[in-house]
C-alpha cells in the first residue's frame, strides 16, 4: 500500500514538473531569435526564412516611399522593421523599449548621425532619477549604447546596441530603442544619415 502511494505521489510530481517545463517552453520569448525576411519578387526563388514570432509588415501603410531606407519601431511588439531604399532588403530585429509610457516617444524622425563606438552621458532627467550614475562612460564593454548608435532627430533619442543582452525584448530603456550588438552593427551598415524613422 505504501509503495503504491509513493508511486502515485512520484507520478504526480513528475507530471507537475513536466507541465511546468512545457509551460516554460511555451512562454519562452520569441525575441531570442533574430527574424530576417527576404522579400519575394516576381520570378525570384528567394524564400522567407527564420520567421520566428514577429509579424511581417509592409512599408506602404507607414511611409510614402522608402527613399534613404525606412525604419519602423513597433513599441508594443518590441520589434524594429527595416526596408532598404530599393526594398530588396527587409529585416526585423527584436528590441528593448522604454520602461514606461512617460519615457516613450512616438512619431516621425530620421537618423541624423551614425557613431561606431559611441560614448554615453546620462541626460539631466536620468541623472536626477539616478544621481549615483557616472557623468560620462567612454566606449567599451561598460557603455550602455553598445558598439554602435544611430542618433535620431529627437534630442537624447537613439537606436543603439547593448552589452546587456537581458534587456532585449523587455521594457528596459530610458527612452531609446536597444538591439543586440550584432544586429545594430548590421542595421548600422544598412542605414544612412537621412534614413526615415517612425515609432508607433
Amino acid at each position: 500500500m505504501r509503495d503504491s502511494t509513493n508511486q502515485t505521489l512520484n507520478r504526480r510530481r513528475f507530471l507537475r514538473a513536466g507541465a511546468a517545463s512545457a509551460l516554460g517552453m511555451l512562454a519562452a520569448p520569441a525575441y531570442a531569435q533574430t527574424t530576417v525576411f527576404e522579400p519575394v519578387r516576381e520570378n525570384d526563388a528567394s524564400v522567407r526564412r527564420n520567421i520566428g514570432g514577429f509579424l511581417a509588415r509592409n512599408w506602404q501603410p507607414y511611409f510614402s516611399s522608402t527613399a534613404n531606407g525606412a525604419i519602423l519601431v513597433d513599441i508594443d511588439s518590441r520589434a524594429l522593421h527595416f526596408w532598404s531604399s530599393d526594398q530588396t532588403i527587409y529585416k526585423v530585429y527584436p528590441t528593448s523599449v522604454p520602461i514606461s509610457e512617460e519615457l516613450t516617444r512616438r512619431g516621425r524622425t530620421s537618423v541624423i548621425r551614425k557613431v561606431e563606438g559611441p560614448s554615453w552621458a546620462p541626460t539631466p532627467s536620468m541623472k536626477k532619477r539616478n544621481p549615483e550614475w557616472p557623468d560620462f562612460v567612454p566606449p567599451g564593454p561598460d557603455n550602455p549604447l553598445g558598439t554602435h548608435a544611430l542618433y535620431l532627430g529627437w534630442k537624447y533619442y537613439r537606436i543603439h546596441g547593448t552589452h546587456d543582452t537581458r534587456k532585449i525584448g523587455r521594457p528596459s530603456s530610458n527612452g531609446c530603442i536597444g538591439l543586440y550588438n550584432e544586429h545594430i552593427a548590421e542595421l548600422f551598415s544598412l542605414t544612412t544619415s537621412g534614413t526615415q524613422v517612425l515609432l508607433i
